[in-house]
């Protein structure tokens, strides 16, 4: 898959800009701080999942002053022509339409246009908490299958339902009605959860052994080359049945007004060897493995997709020592690469097509 060209209307600092990127091979956007090479990166990713891969809301990705941006793109899946249009409202519902079709459902979209997207912040993968690391999981879920999406959201969806009703009921107000719906609530969670829960163990053994040799091409010149094994091992925060460690932490939830035992508890533990990423490997070594990761899962999509997504990478080079930089290039796999960068990338990178930002403009 590949965009041939992108249009941004008020979209960040973009007032009105084209782009078209060369459809395979690698892409390099050039341009000093500040001038808009991330807001761009974040448009073509924004019209493959409807968010932002910042974490910002809709209404922050409206340029300053106006009332909407628009933001749309033609490309190729699968031989298929697909137009993408997004309007994102300052105040108001975003609209979306794919090939000139209003979509009723975000997850509608899903999986027509993916895209891997590696960032500076992808450090806090391996040294933040765990919730990185379980939406990290989660959104590959996503880019493999639409349907993850509907259990993802089923799973936040009961979790707000039943803490809303813990918070309300408290330790000291349990009623048999209360108790009730608590049980209703417990049942929908354990379904939902223990599903989530087995998707995230059998994504997490597949990237393994696929991390673990990305690992070992970007560690290639780098000292302790022995520690090139890497682990990912999912761990429940619970044992056995999910429904049987809900009603047995009841007690605890109820005076603590939260769940804590459920999918959104688990741990994502990642190793160097055998020691913990988090807390024994180098800063160098930890961005090893958040592109390591980035590779892994990229390959695991590409593989059982059978369509390459689009990669986008902002301004990693900044932050990787110059054998870390030649080694990422000659990792990438095959496919349309978008690369931004203050700087240079490596000689060795085969760069197709050339762009630079200035002030919110596109220029080639």
């Amino acid at each position: 898959m590949h965009i041939d060209r992108l249009w941004l209307t008020d979209f960040r600092s973009y007032h009105s800009s084209e782009f078209s990127p060369a459809p395979a091979g690698i892409t390099v956007v050039n341009g000093g701080n500040g001038e808009g090479k991330t807001n761009l990166v974040e448009a073509v990713a924004y019209l493959a999942t409807l968010k932002s891969f910042r974490g910002s809301p809709g209404e922050a990705m409206v340029r300053s002053g106006e009332s909407q941006a628009i933001v749309r793109a033609e490309g190729v899946r699968d031989s298929r022509r697909l137009l993408i249009e997004a309007e994102l409202h300052a105040a108001g519902r975003d609209r979306v339409q794919l090939n000139g079709q209003p979509l009723r459902r975000t997850r509608d979209l899903l999986g027509f246009l993916q895209v891997t997207v590696f960032s500076p912040d992808d450090l806090a993968l391996v040294k933040a908490g765990p919730q990185l690391r379980r939406e990290f999981l989660d959104e590959l879920l996503v880019a493999l299958h639409p349907r993850h999406d509907e259990t993802i959201t089923e799973v936040d969806r009961v979790l707000k339902q039943r803490n809303a009703l813990l918070k309300t009921a408290g330790i000291e107000r349990v009623s048999g009605e209360v108790a009730s719906t608590l049980n209703v609530w417990d049942a929908k969670l354990a379904d939902a959860g223990e599903r989530l829960a087995l998707a995230r163990q059998s994504l997490s053994d597949a990237l393994e052994p696929l991390a673990t040799d990305s690992y070992g091409q970007l560690s290639v010149t780098v000292a302790h080359r022995g520690r090139n094994t890497v682990g990912v091992a999912y761990q429940r925060s619970w044992e056995g049945s999910l429904l049987d460690a809900l009603h047995a932490a009841r007690t605890e939830d109820l005076r603590r007004g939260i769940t804590t035992v459920g999918p959104h508890r688990d741990e994502v533990v990642l190793r160097i060897g055998e020691l913990p990423a988090r807390t024994h490997a180098s800063q160098g070594e930890q961005r090893s493995l958040t592109l390591a990761l980035r590779l892994a899962g990229h390959s695991i999509v590409s593989d059982r997709v059978g369509s390459s997504p689009v990669l986008l990478l902002d301004d990693v080079f900044s932050e990787l020592d110059a054998s870390r930089a030649d080694a990422l290039i000659k990792c990438l796999p095959e496919g349309q690469a978008i690369i931004t960068t203050a700087g240079e990338v490596p000689s060795s990178a085969d760069v197709v097509a050339r762009f630079r930002v200035e002030d919110g403009k596109i220029l080639s």
